[in-house]
């Protein structure tokens, strides 16, 4: 149970203990008192939640609408590296006993094409994805 959860119960408790002590002619004054409460704790939900979203929006569109991404470390990024290495060793002889030179290069081919993918979903634009605009460029295209 939240800690507004419980403000809330005791207000509830409050007013229907009021309610007891007053009677049924200020039941509607009370009751409205209540909803008024309850009102104002959903509006402030409601507020802090869009500003917390506006943030965000915020920090997205400073980082040029390149969101997080779990894997921008350079711990995951040396760990795929490893791995694709580590794995190679058996890919490679495998490939080659089985198929000589074709094999042995088609296994390396697959593990460039595996790490290119991986650094191009990391690293847009490392393969000419994006260029810069340089000062010369118009924005006119002839």
């Amino acid at each position: 149970m939240d800690a507004n959860d419980v403000e809330l119960k005791k207000e509830l408790n409050a007013t229907l203990q009021a309610r007891r002590e007053l009677g049924d002619e200020y039941e509607s004054a009370l009751v409205d008192s209540f909803l008024e409460k309850v009102d104002q704790r959903i509006d402030g939900a409601v507020e802090r939640r869009v500003r917390r979203q506006m943030a965000e929006q915020q920090m997205v569109v400073a980082r040029g609408s390149r969101g997080p991404k779990a894997t921008d470390s350079w711990g995951e990024r040396f760990g795929f590296g490893i791995v694709s290495m580590v794995l190679a060793i058996p890919l490679s002889a495998i490939g080659g006993g089985i198929a000589h030179l074709p094999g042995f290069l088609v296994a390396w081919a697959g593990i460039v094409g595996i790490n290119a993918v991986q650094a191009a979903r990391t690293n847009p634009g490392l393969f000419g994805g994006r260029r810069r605009k340089s000062s010369q460029d118009s924005e006119w295209e002839d």
